[in-house]
C-alpha cells in the first residue's frame, strides 16, 4: 500500500501556496488602490502648477528626499515581518510648507519612483504612499493663513501641522500595508514607531521652520543644510535599532540557554530514575515546592528559576553511589548512611563541570546543611548556608516525609509540617518554613493530587523565569 505521507506533504504545500497567493493578491489590490488615489489626487491638484518651483529646484528636492529614503531603517515587527522607515519626511515637510501640496506630491513620488532597490511590490506601494503623504502635509500647511510670510511663529505652526499630518498619514498607509500583507497588528507597528514620533516632532519641526524661513528670506540654497539633520537623525535611528535588535537577540539566547539547562537537568534526573524510580518524582516535587517557596519569599525570577533547576538535580550525586545502596528496600545501616551522605559532594562535582551550573552545584552541595551547624558535608551554620540551599532543605524534607517508601508509610501532611516547625532554628530556617506554611493552604490540593511529582517535558516553557509549570 503506498504511503499517504507524500500526499499529506503536498496538501500542506498547497495550503502554503494558497495563503501566499492570497497575501499577494491583497497586497496587489492595496497597491492598486493607492495608485488610484494618487492619480486622483494629482488631477485635483493639477490646477496649482503656479506654486511648483522650477524643475531644477524640484529635482534637487527630490534628490535630497531620495537620499534620505535610501538611508531607511528596517523596523522588526512582531511575527518576523519588517517595515522600512526613513526620515525623508524632512524634505517632504519643507516642500509642503514652502511650495504647497502639489510640489510635495511630486517630490514624494519622484523620490521613490527611481528607487528600484525595493521588491517591486513594495516599490509599487511606497511610491504612491510618499506622494499622498506629501500632498496631505501640503494641504495641512496651506490651511495656515499667511504661511509664506516672514512671521516665524506662523511658519512654525504650518511646519507643525504639516509634520503631524505627514507622520499621521504615513502611519495610516503603513498600517493598511501591514494589514494587506497580513503580517502584524497595527499595535505592533505603532509601538515600534512611538520613539521615532517623540523624537521627530519636537526636534525637527523647528528645524524645518528655520529652513522655510531661510528660504523665504534668502533662497533655496539653504536646502543644502538638510543633509546635516537628515544624517544626524538617521544615525540616531540606526543606533536605536541596533541596540533594540541586540537586546532582542540576547533575550532569545537567554531563553534558549534556559531551555537547554532544563533539558539537561531533566536528562540527568531521568538517568538517575533508571536506578531509583522514587528519585524522579521526588526531584520534581522538590523543584516545585522550592520554586513556590522562593516566589512566596519575593525572590527575583532568576533565583526562582535557579532553585527550580537545583531542586530537579539536588540528588543527582546518587548516580555515583555504590550499586545496591539506592535499591535497598529496608533502612540503611550507619555505614550505608555515611556513604549516602556522599551524594551531596558527588552532585557538586558532576554539576561544577557543566557550564552555567556552578552556582547550582554550590546549592546542591549544601542542601543537607543544618542551621545549627550539625549538617553535612561542611557543617555550615545559619546564613553561611546559601538561601536557596535552605529552601531546598525544607522542600526535600517535607516530600521525603510525605512519600510512601517500601520500609515505611507516608506521613500525613499536617504531621510533616509540624515536624518542620519543631525543627526551626535547629535544622531549618524559620523564614523558609514560614513561607512554606503560608502558601500550603492555598496549594495543598495541588500538592496532594500528585501533580508536583511529575517531571516537566523537555520543551517545557517554565524554563523561562517567571513561567509556571503545568
Amino acid at each position: 500500500m503506498p504511503s499517504v505521507y507524500p500526499l499529506r506533504g503536498m496538501h500542506k504545500r498547497l495550503v502554503e501556496v494558497f495563503r501566499g497567493s492570497r497575501t499577494f493578491a491583497m497586497s496587489l489590490a492595496w497597491a492598486s488602490c493607492l495608485w488610484g488615489a494618487a492619480v486622483a489626487t494629482l488631477l485635483l491638484l493639477a490646477t496649482d502648477w503656479a506654486s511648483v518651483p522650477s524643475w531644477p529646484e524640484l529635482l534637487m528636492l527630490a534628490l535630497i528626499a531620495g537620499i534620505a529614503e535610501r538611508q531607511s531603517v528596517r523596523l522588526q515587527m512582531q511575527g518576523g515581518t519588517t517595515l522600512d522607515m526613513s526620515v525623508a519626511f524632512l524634505p517632504f515637510v519643507f516642500t509642503a510648507v514652502a511650495f504647497g501640496p502639489l510640489a510635495a506630491f511630486l517630490v514624494g513620488g519622484l523620490a521613490n519612483l527611481t528607487d528600484f532597490r525595493r521588491p517591486y511590490l513594495r516599490w509599487a506601494v511606497y511610491t504612491p504612499v510618499r506622494a499622498l503623504t506629501g500632498a496631505a502635509a501640503g494641504l495641512a500647511a496651506a490651511a495656515v493663513p499667511a504661511a509664506h510670510s516672514l512671521d516665524f511663529s506662523v511658519i512654525l505652526l504650518a511646519a507643525f501641522l504639516a509634520a503631524v499630518t505627514n507622520l499621521g498619514s504615513d502611519a495610516f498607509f503603513n498600517v493598511g500595508t501591514l494589514l494587506a500583507r497580513g503580517a502584524t497588528t497595527p499595535v505592533s507597528y505603532l509601538r515600534a514607531m512611538v520613539p521615532f514620533f517623540l523624537v521627530a516632532v519636537p526636534l525637527y519641526v523647528p528645524a524645518v521652520a528655520l529652513l522655510v524661513y531661510g528660504y523665504e528670506k534668502y533662497s533655496l540654497v539653504v536646502i543644502g543644510t538638510f543633509l546635516v539633520p537628515v544624517v544626524a537623525l538617521q544615525r540616531v535611528i540606526h543606533l536605536y535599532q541596533e541596540q533594540r535588535e541586540a537586546t532582542r537577540r540576547l533575550a532569545e539566547a537567554n531563553r534558549r540557554l534556559e531551555r537547554a539547562n532544563l533539558s539537561f537537568a531533566i536528562g540527568l534526573v531521568a538517568t538517575l530514575d533508571a536506578r531509583d524510580q522514587y528519585t524522579a518524582g521526588h526531584s520534581a516535587a522538590v523543584a516545585e515546592y522550592s520554586r513556590d517557596i522562593a516566589t512566596r519569599m519575593g525572590l527575583p525570577s532568576d533565583e526562582q528559576h535557579q532553585v527550580y533547576l537545583a531542586g530537579l538535580v539536588h540528588d543527582i550525586g546518587k548516580i555515583g553511589l555504590p550499586a545496591g545502596l539506592l535499591e535497598k528496600p529496608g533502612a540503611l545501616s550507619l555505614d550505608e548512611r555515611r556513604k549516602m551522605q556522599d551524594h551531596a559532594e558527588i552532585g557538586e562535582t558532576i554539576l561544577s563541570k557543566v557550564d552555567d551550573y556552578s552556582s547550582i552545584a554550590t546549592i546542591v552541595r549544601h542542601h543537607h546543611e543544618r542551621v545549627d551547624g550539625s549538617g553535612y558535608p561542611d557543617g555550615l551554620r545559619d546564613v553561611e548556608i546559601p538561601l536557596l540551599a535552605r529552601i531546598i532543605a525544607v522542600a526535600d524534607s517535607y516530600d521525603a516525609m510525605t512519600s510512601q517508601r517500601p520500609y515505611r508509610d507516608a506521613m500525613p501532611s499536617g504531621v510533616a509540617r509540624l515536624r518542620l516547625t519543631q525543627a526551626i532554628d535547629t535544622q531549618f530556617d524559620a523564614a523558609v518554613v514560614a513561607a512554606f506554611e503560608a502558601i500550603f493552604a492555598e496549594s495543598e490540593m495541588r500538592y496532594i493530587n500528585g501533580a508536583v511529582r511529575k517531571l516537566p517535558k523537555v520543551d517545557y516553557d517554565a524554563a523561562v523565569p517567571g513561567a509556571a509549570p503545568t
